[in-house]
């Protein structure tokens, strides 16, 4: 069943539990994890939510993770989660935690980024493809893939995220460093044609990453005329 966005976004509930119900590898370093949660909430693309631990000792450490799964109705929501080198949570997540575990969390979270189904175009730097995924697959799962496009900029093929299925013909992907063999694209930064080429009038912007991708992003987006009102952004922390 493919959940409608409509109205306003959706609050967060109280803590509850979610049981981990499957993990998968998405590069080197970042994993999705399938949490199912003792009771269901509705969310929007471009939501996270909360993932809280507790020591033996009672000291308690949180993070914010992107939903990366498209709304469904059901239980089962996906985390894609970037292991970082001094990120506790995050190494915990990687190292520690099997399918079966139980985690604490709370969500959805967050209002401003969260994609009303109105036409839009993502664009992402590295890990911030995490909530414009949740669109990409929400768009695609309603039958409407055009309603949203999706500009990628990633170091090398290695590195991108959903890498079996984000490429589209709604999708485009600039490798910064290294292509595949026979890409056509040759490797370099984002560029005001990489996001020409996506851009229509009535489109809202998302744009998700590194403080300087966001703003480099920005700049381009802004430089093609689309008016500052109609960018939404989200830059993603050092914190794990």
């Amino acid at each position: 069943m493919t959940a409608v966005v409509r109205g306003r976004a959706p609050h967060p509930g109280p803590w509850q539990t979610a049981r981990v119900t499957g993990i998968r590898r998405e590069t080197p370093t970042a994993k999705s994890f399938t949490l199912t949660l003792s009771e269901p909430r509705a969310f929007w693309p471009g939501q996270h939510m909360i993932v809280r631990l507790t020591a033996p000792d009672g000291y308690r450490a949180q993070r914010s993770y992107s939903i990366a799964s498209a709304p469904s109705g059901a239980a089962e929501l996906d985390l894609t989660v970037e292991l970082l080198p001094d990120g506790e949570v995050s190494r915990f997540l990687h190292d520690a935690v099997e399918v079966g575990d139980v985690l604490d969390v709370r969500g959805p979270i967050g209002g401003h980024f969260a994609w009303d189904l109105r036409p839009a175009l993502g664009v992402a730097g590295g890990s911030g493809i995490v909530p414009l995924m949740s669109m990409l697959r929400h768009a695609r799962a309603l039958g409407e893939p055009d309603l949203f496009r999706l500009v990628v900029s990633v170091r090398g093929p290695e590195d991108l995220y959903y890498a079996a299925e984000v490429r589209g013909p709604e999708t485009s992907i600039a490798f910064t460093r290294a292509v595949p063999d026979g890409y056509a694209r040759p490797p370099g930064r984002l560029t005001a044609d990489d996001l020409a080429a996506a851009l229509d009038p009535d489109r809202e912007l998302y744009v998700c990453g590194s403080t300087a991708f966001c703003d480099a992003a920005t700049r381009l987006a802004e430089a093609a005329g689309v008016p500052t009102g109609r960018i939404r952004v989200e830059r993603f922390g050092v914190t794990g």
